[in-house]
């Protein structure tokens, strides 16, 4: 394609358009067009770079969109030592730092400057003739990960640096990479809708965000930097700490905004005293200040230790007391699809743990407390383990937010939501993404669909890469699918699709049981299966007829027929059905029908070995039968069973007058068993 003489020109106008709005939004905090705009002139380069592929370059303002997965992350040499600080937190020990800093120096006076300490994950950033080149995180102060793909994708970190400040040749800036508390609160909502474990606290999201081997995860986390030191550069440093970060800035690096100089200590503590009153205001976490000597020549009079350096110091703040605020109140779907409340708490400090959120346990708990979001509340460690919280905190004045109430629909998959006693769960056990790994699990166990091969680490695979979403996806398996597997080879993949393709017919007991339909173990499936016979009947049963049935009381009725009058489990089972599974129907008995059930309401106790039955088969057919089987002998056991070998159940039921059935016996009330046996 002939690219027109102005095209050029205007991809290069709009990546400098872009890098001046990136430069006012987040090193100078001062946007100057509306966001909409800006998406505006971003779109306009990428539609013009996918025209013109050719014009594409690695310091575009386009390419932060992550590339493929690394199979680990590199380990990488630091051009000059990541130094550590000591910390301090009482005011004499700041007044003593500085009598041995002008002791040491000679000097009567002393000037410093002082700046939000951050709680991030510190990274540093290498730049060649102002190009990005390379990103990595501290380590362990000598040796840090390669992390380059992943800030790549920060939009606060300038691929190019501003070239009217004439950037050096070769730059090494060391920053923070951080997350702001609203986009942590965001952040924790998703994940922990999806049933999955919230991060702790900010820092913790950064760390585990940075150090993604999917760059692409990065992306997707609202990561943000601010720069503070030049580590290496060519042509000479500046010759103070303050002139320093206003270098970083006309480079176009964000830099502290709450910054100080310093004439005296007693300045230093003042602004120190100011920030810990502005700390609850602020956007982002910090826990502390960091002092530095603000003439460089006075740094390296000073030099350094073996970690830190003898100029500096973290003024730490006093660990927060266990009062919060609720910020917000999301539910979280479990692994069972039980729904729990969870309050997303303004990060505070509990017995030396940091902590963003408390169990609020169940709906009835919520009311009975009266906790509502914006909530100023008392958390404690349940156990010192688990955090609650304890109690609401009135506050003068307050105006309160609603009551909460829980949702009528799951918030993952958007299943309606039934109640069980104090607890609410989804019933979209089928489809539930928060469930699904279990799910799965649970279909392919033995004592449901029994498919040999599913254990937790290869659904776990299936599910992250993407290959199934819910149990009828089992059954589109491809072998190239299976064979991207870890641990996966030819033979391996021809066992797992054998296995599966082994259960494309399902006796309905078992595939009730796979289901995971609450309430409805092996046992209570094999009642359903009998009673119904096949699958249509039970599906549109209403719970007045499952009631009639015994041993299904209201709790079961619930249950079932609200997993069935979901449209999305219904979904999944007529997917199952146009994949070619065929759920075998039941023929009802014939003694059945004549309303005979020789063990109706009986419970019935094995004892010993039978010679034509297993175990297991004795049981489905004493439930198939209308009883009921126990492991225990009591005055309510109807029947005793006793084949070879026959142990101290037999001696229980000769002395509390329990009938004793030999097998013969048994199968004159229980007829022959199948054969061959399933």
């Amino acid at each position: 394609m002939t690219m027109p003489p102005d095209i050029l020109a205007r991809v290069e106008s709009l990546r400098n358009d872009i890098r001046r709005h990136d430069y006012l939004y987040y090193v100078k905090d001062r946007p100057v067009i509306s966001d909409t705009e800006y998406d505006r002139l971003f779109r306009e380069l990428q539609e013009l770079e996918a025209t013109y592929p050719e014009l594409i370059t690695p310091d575009s303002p386009t390419q932060r969109v992550g590339g493929q997965p690394q199979a680990e992350l590199q380990k990488v040499s630091h051009e000059r030592p990541m130094l550590s600080l000591d910390s301090i937190a009482a005011v004499e020990e700041v007044y003593a730092f500085d009598r041995r800093v002008k002791r040491e120096l000679g000097l009567e006076q002393v000037e410093y400057t002082a700046e939000p300490k951050f709680d991030g994950l510190s990274i540093e950033l290498v730049y060649r003739e102002g190009r990005f080149v390379r990103g990595a995180t501290r380590g362990d102060g000598t040796t840090g990960e390669d992390v380059t793909a992943n800030l790549r994708t920060l939009r606060s970190v300038p691929l190019q640096l501003r070239t009217e400040a004439h950037p050096p040749a070769h730059l090494v800036v060391r920053g923070e990479v951080y997350m702001r508390l609203d986009d942590f609160q965001s952040l924790n909502r998703r994940i922990t809708e999806r049933g999955e474990e919230a991060f702790a606290n900010p820092r913790n999201a950064a760390a585990g965000s940075l150090r993604q081997l999917d760059s692409r995860k990065t992306a997707e986390r609202p990561l943000v930097l601010t720069c503070y030191e030049i580590m290496v550069q060519t042509g000479g440093l500046p010759s103070t700490h303050w002139d320093e970060l206003d270098r970083l800035a006309d480079w176009g690096l964000p830099i502290p905004f709450q910054r100080r100089r310093c004439a005296t200590i007693d300045e230093v503590i003042l602004f120190h005293r100011e920030m810990e009153e502005q700390r609850d205001a602020l956007p982002f976490e910090i826990d502390g200040m960091v002092v530095k000597l603000d003439r460089r020549t006075w740094q390296e009079a000073l030099g350094v230790k073996s970690r830190s350096p003898r100029w500096a110091i973290a003024f730490k703040f006093p660990a927060r007391r266990e009062i919060t605020v609720v910020q917000d109140i999301v539910v979280s779907v479990g692994r069972t699809g039980t729904l729990t409340p969870l309050a997303l708490l303004k990060p505070v400090e509990v017995g030396g743990v940091t902590i963003s959120r408390a169990t609020l346990h169940n709906a009835d708990e919520v009311s009975r407390k009266d906790i509502r979001v914006g909530d100023t509340v008392k958390v404690e460690r349940a156990g010192d383990v688990i955090p609650a919280i304890a109690e609401r905190v009135p506050v003068p004045g307050e105006q309160r937010s609603v009551p909460f109430a829980m949702p009528n629909h799951c918030p993952v998959c958007g299943s309606s939501v039934a109640r069980e006693g104090a607890y609410y769960y989804c019933t979209g056990q089928a489809v539930c993404e928060a469930q699904l790994k279990g799910s799965i699990q649970h279909f392919a166990a033995k004592g449901a669909v029994d498919i040999d091969g599913l254990g937790e680490k290869t659904v776990a695979q299936l599910i992250d890469k993407g290959l199934v979403h819910d149990i009828a996806d089992l059954y589109r398996l491809t072998r190239e699918q299976v064979l991207t597997l870890d641990g996966f080879a030819d033979r391996s993949a021809s066992l797992l699709l054998g296995a599966i393709e082994r259960r494309r017919t399902i006796p309905l007991d078992r595939f009730l049981m796979g289901l995971g339909i609450r309430q409805v173990g092996q046992h209570i499936a094999r009642v359903l299966a009998n009673y119904f016979g096949n699958l249509e009947d039970l599906m549109a049963a209403a719970p007045e007829r499952l009631l009639e049935i015994h041993e299904v009381g209201p709790e079961i009725s619930r249950s079932v027929a609200s997993f069935f009058q979901e449209e999305r489990n219904r979904a999944v089972i007529r997917k199952l059905q146009d994949l070619g599974v065929r759920i075998e129907a039941k023929p009802r008995k014939d003694f059945e029908k004549a309303g005979d059930l020789p063990f109706k309401q009986k419970t019935v106790v094995f004892t010993g070995g039978l010679e034509r039955w297993s175990r297991e088969a004795a049981k489905r057919r004493v439930e198939e039968l209308g009883g009921r089987v126990s492991s225990s002998v009591s005055k309510k056991t109807d029947y005793v069973v006793a084949g070879s070998e026959a142990g101290s159940k037999l001696a229980d039921a000769r002395r509390l007058g329990v009938r004793i059935l030999t097998e013969d016996e048994f199968e004159e009330l229980a007829g022959k068993p199948e054969s061959p046996e399933r």
